[in-house]
């Protein structure tokens, strides 16, 4: 009973019994509250037509219809739909308006007594009827629903008031189907949406306006201010949890601690003899070197049948390379010939156009009148000069054809070179995160030699042992499990890369029962993680039991599945990973070949969906995956030879990172050496190009020079043989081309056979090296696995002669004591004493004996009967020392966490009364009042002192000296400053202007519209009896104007402005 007391102490199950933080922490992702470190600015508190920009309303909790039927005097108010923002309730007296609060507080199941205007239910029913109704609707829309499977977008909460007081609750949804007639329940969705009827701060009707406008006792507006933030009901339970623990303490001080000392008698003899004849140990180790040594040796042989492929292949690459480049500039050359032969066969064709042209100008020539002396002369002149020129233009063409190449090559290899540099960056980043990757990874190993928890995030201790003082505290329904990867073993370690593989992100997750409990678990997480590289949480209900997989789960007599090789520390890991990743229908087959005929030559087994094998490769019916995980990181048990093996990895890349670096920069220097070759070969041939042109307008001058004259025989006839000559020897050239273009077209074809035969050489070694590979990986992982072996039977060898040493040594010193007590018993009696009765006289004795041993079994039962009682005697004993020495510990603890919720405490009190002041100051500020609250929390009162204009050196401060307006005034900004620090789906405030003039009144309303479009997600609720004419225009107000009473019979009308 005591460790009930104490455990229930913290289960504050029902609503009263919520403190306001954790009501802010449940809702806060539900609805948006004003930040409360913003303070309103004076410059904007006037509302507009355009000062309700905002079209997003509150999704749950919300008020959206009442109905009322012979409640108070009213025979029937027809439903009130109310607005999701501002509405305004307006009637003269009597038209109802004070009575759809008090139904709204009625139907919400408050008490009579709450509503302050009746002693009982029954005193809200009709005179002359039997019953009154009431139905109320709550928006029940979004992601935080509730229920809302079950209740659909409108949550219809119907209470009927028999005329005896007695009370009936009927839960709806939104079709109209009834869900529940449970006050269970109904609780339930009130604290679900945070709704308090009994706090002034969501309802505050008009008694409990007037109580604080005409009271005079601080006490009592600083018991008003601690109800309406709830810190009065923390401050209850804090003393109750302090009443129990302190009974609790009592009763277990009370109870005696006895401990069992049990006696452990050794035969020293035997065991040492049994120890020391037991070789197993002995063989066992000599087995495990004798595999170590196999092993090592096929694994040298593989090594150096590897490294031999290796050092093949790497030649092979080399000539590779060297056949490449060679047939990259025989194919350069041969283009380049081929150039040259295609343009002295253009010649050719060009110089026997030439002779053609010239011939017919001959026998036009030898038909036309001799020429002068003096005319063939100039025209051979002409000619000689014309064919200087030409030699000039020839070997300026050549010279820029040359350059241009040239240019071309400079920048082919400039193109080359950034490439080249491109390349050395992108593998020097991709070095330098393997790099970064791998160093995160080791600094995790090493922090996880002294907690394993480390292997999966260096804050997941922290937030384990977040979430335990979480679930301690209450904020969670049920305690999150997780990571997932720290929640399982294997039966099988050496299937540890496979099932990594196939769980992946699931090994860091975590198992939440329902959505709240995700939310709480979500901002624990932003303690320690950004936003976006948070663990997976996975939202399931808890079963206790694995699921019944019986025909879903994946047979086969020879491999097993992920769910049977893997044992779990709650069966709510399991079902997780059941409906998450399908564990019962995933094979794992260690051998690739097994893998891939199970899998994909024949039909895959029955419930199969894929498989894996002992390297993490996933095999589908249709397609393979290789895997890139080469270690297991999770589920390894070997930390020291994987530290190892990254810290040679990290010396690795770190080395190669380094000779990335150089390589860049001198491909750097390199780039911008060529570059600048480049813009000065890029200069030289602009200015060959100039003297080309140069060059071709003076040919083009001299050869129209020369048409101008009249054509000599004999000069036609020495430039046709000229012509004829140069055409013989462009011939010939153009033959000398084409032997040479044909040599070097053998040759680029030899080169490439060459190259290919050595590509067909370098692929086949890597097909020869890759099973070559996998068995090294096999014989590596055996041999790291009997070495591994070999230290445990080692260290357990030298454990068993130590042991055998401490034996011997135990066995003589007693020993010596049998010594010393034999020494002491001859000094008593020096012969050993023999025994001198017959044979009858000892069975006589023995008849005896077993006499005595019947009449104490007749006087206390059977040997057997009290053996067995005793031994549960026992049991139960430990069984309830273990709970009183826990009980202790967690009394011990209550006390540290007591003592912390308190400061908390304090701490929440101040924080709220603070902003309490700097709200209502900044409120009075809008009437050009000044004013201070002082919260005494000591002596418990609360101070409110107010100077109106103009009195700013009155030295009278008291709100008792105020007008009625003025006190009204002072309520309102009292009421908005607790607002502006609570939660609450919707505020109802009744007659909150019936005292106030017009200035007052039209300032308290800008205050109101103000808050009600900073705080767009609630609702708002006012009763006043005056006009609202003076409101601005907006779609989020809704003024509902009541008719006056007519009879027995009222009628509601619901306007938009």
């Amino acid at each position: 009973m005591c460790i009930l007391c104490a455990l229930t102490c913290f289960k504050m199950s029902k609503r009263k019994g919520k403190v306001i933080a954790d009501v802010t922490a449940a809702k806060c992702c539900r609805m948006t509250a004003v930040c409360a470190k913003d303070l309103p600015d004076d410059a904007s508190h006037q509302p507009s037509s355009s000062s309700f920009p905002h079209s997003v309303t509150g999704d749950i909790g919300l008020i959206e219809s009442i109905t009322l039927r012979n409640f108070m005097c009213h025979h029937f108010l027809s439903p009130f739909h109310f607005g999701p923002n501002v509405n305004f309730i307006v009637g003269n007296n009597g038209s109802g308006k004070s009575a759809i609060l008090t139904a709204l507080i009625v139907g919400l199941g408050g008490k009579a007594t709450v509503t302050s205007r009746a002693a009982s239910l029954k005193d809200f029913v009709k005179s002359g009827e039997n019953t009154a109704s009431i139905t109320v609707k709550l928006r029940n829309r979004g992601p935080d629903a509730y229920k809302k499977d079950v209740y659909g977008d409108c949550i219809s909460i119907e209470h009927r008031i028999s005329s005896d007081g007695y009370r009936t609750c009927r839960l709806k949804s939104k079709s109209g189907q009834l869900i529940s007639n449970k006050k269970e329940e109904l609780t339930a969705i009130l604290d679900h949406f945070n709704i308090q009827l009994d706090n002034p701060v969501s309802i505050l009707n008009q008694e409990m306006s007037k109580q604080f406008l005409h009271s005079k006792s601080e006490s009592d507006k600083y018991k008003f201010f601690m109800k309406a933030t709830l810190l009065e009901q923390m401050k209850r339970d804090y003393m109750h949890i302090k009443h129990t623990k302190m009974v609790t303490r009592r009763q277990v001080e009370r109870q005696e601690e006895v401990r069992d000392k049990e006696q452990l008698v050794q035969q020293l003899k035997e065991d040492i003899e049994k120890e020391e004849n037991d070789y197993k140990h002995h063989e066992n180790l000599q087995l495990c070197q004798t595999n170590v040594i196999q092993v090592e040796k096929k694994l040298q042989c593989i090594k150096s049948r590897t490294d031999s492929l290796i050092a093949e292949r790497d030649s092979q690459s080399e000539e590779s390379l060297k056949l490449k480049e060679q047939m990259k500039t025989m194919s350069k050359t041969y283009k380049e010939k081929e150039l040259v032969y295609l343009r002295a066969l253009n010649k050719v064709k060009q110089s026997e156009q030439e002779q053609n042209l010239i011939h017919e100008k001959l026998k036009k020539a030898t038909a036309s009148p001799s020429l002068s002396s003096d005319g063939e002369t100039e025209y051979a002149k002409r000619r000689k000069i014309l064919s200087n020129v030409k030699v000039q233009l020839a070997e300026l063409e050549n010279k820029y054809t040359h350059l241009n190449q040239e240019i071309k090559a400079k920048h082919q290899a400039l193109l080359k070179g950034k490439e080249e540099r491109d390349k050395l960056s992108l593998e020097e980043r991709n070095v330098q995160v393997s790099y970064e990757f791998k160093l995160k990874r080791k600094d995790q190993l090493l922090a996880s030699r002294s907690n394993k928890l480390r292997r999966f995030g260096d804050h997941v201790p922290e937030l384990l042992d977040s979430i335990s003082e979480a679930y301690a505290a209450g904020h969670f329904l049920k305690k999150p499990l997780g990571p997932i990867g720290a929640c399982i073993s294997l039966k099988d370690p050496t299937l540890a890369v496979a099932v990594e593989c196939c769980l992946r992100s699931f090994m860091k997750a975590f198992c939440c029962d329902n959505y709240k409990d995700e939310a709480v678990l979500q901002r624990l997480m932003a303690r320690y993680y950004p936003k976006g590289n948070r663990p997976q949480i996975i939202v399931s209900p808890f079963f206790e039991k694995v699921y019944n997989i019986h025909g879903r789960k994946a047979s086969h007599p020879e491999y097993p599945s992920v769910l049977d090789i893997i044992t779990a520390t709650s069966p709510i890991i399991i079902n997780c990973l059941i409906d998450m990743r399908g564990i019962e229908s995933v094979l794992i087959i260690k051998e690739k070949d097994k893998a891939r005929r199970v899998m994909q030559q024949r039909r895959p087994p029955k419930n199969c969906r894929e498989a894996f094998t002992v390297e993490g490769d996933q095999v589908h019916p249709n397609r393979y995956y290789t895997s890139d995980l080469s270690i297991a990181k999770y589920l390894g048990g070997d930390l020291e030879s994987e530290i190892s093996m990254l810290e040679t990895d990290l010396e690795n890349q770190q080395a190669q990172l380094s000779r990335f670096k150089l390589q860049v920069i001198s491909v750097t220097e390199d780039i911008a050496r060529m570059q600048n070759e480049l813009n000065s070969s890029i200069v030289t041939l602009k200015k060959t190009l100039a003297s080309v042109n140069q060059v071709k307008a003076t040919v083009t001058e001299l050869e129209s020079a020369g048409e101008e004259q009249i054509d000599d025989i004999s000069s036609l006839e020495e430039v046709a043989r000229e012509n004829q000559e140069k055409i013989e020897a462009e011939k010939q050239t153009v033959q000398d081309a084409k032997k040479e273009l044909d040599n070097y077209q053998n040759m680029v074809e030899d080169i490439g056979c060459k190259y290919s035969s050595v590509r067909e050489r370098i692929d086949q070694l890597s097909v020869e090296m890759e099973p070559l590979k996998d068995e090294q990986l096999k014989l590596e992982a055996e041999c790291a696995k009997h070495e591994q072996n070999l230290k445990i039977l080692e260290s357990k060898l030298g454990s068993h002669e130590d042991t055998i040493q401490a034996m011997k040594a135990d066995l003589v010193q007693r020993e010596e004591e049998l010594q010393e007590y034999v020494a002491k018993a001859s000094k008593i009696s020096p012969e050993r004493q023999q025994v001198t009765v017959s044979t009858k006289s000892i069975d006589l004795e023995i008849t005896r004996l077993k006499k005595t041993m019947r009449m104490y079994e007749s006087s206390h039962g059977e040997h057997e009967q009290v053996v067995r009682e005793y031994a549960e005697a026992l049991a139960l004993y430990r069984e309830k020392i273990n709970q009183v020495r826990d009980l202790r510990r967690f009394i011990d603890r209550l006390d540290d966490i007591i003592s912390d919720r308190q400061n908390r405490y304090k701490i929440m009190r101040r924080s709220l009364s603070v902003r309490c002041k700097l709200y209502f100051n900044n409120f009075l500020i809008k009437m050009n009042c000044c004013g201070s609250m002082i919260f005494d929390h000591s002596n418990e009162t609360l101070s409110i002192s107010v100077k109106p204009p103009g009195r700013e050196d009155d030295d009278v401060s008291d709100m008792r000296s105020l007008s009625g307006g003025e006190r009204s005034f002072s309520t309102i900004c009292f009421m908005l400053s607790l607002w502006e620090i609570t939660e609450s789906p919707f505020r109802c405030l009744d007659e909150f202007d019936v005292y106030m003039d017009m200035h007052n009144r039209r300032i308290s309303l800008d205050l109101l519209l103000e808050l009600s479009e900073r705080q767009h997600l609630r609702q708002f609720i006012f009763i006043t009896p005056l006009t609202t004419r003076s409101l601005p225009k907006s779609k989020l107000i809704k003024i509902h104007q009541l008719q006056d009473p007519e009879g027995s019979r009222s009628e509601t009308r619901g306007e938009d402005v």
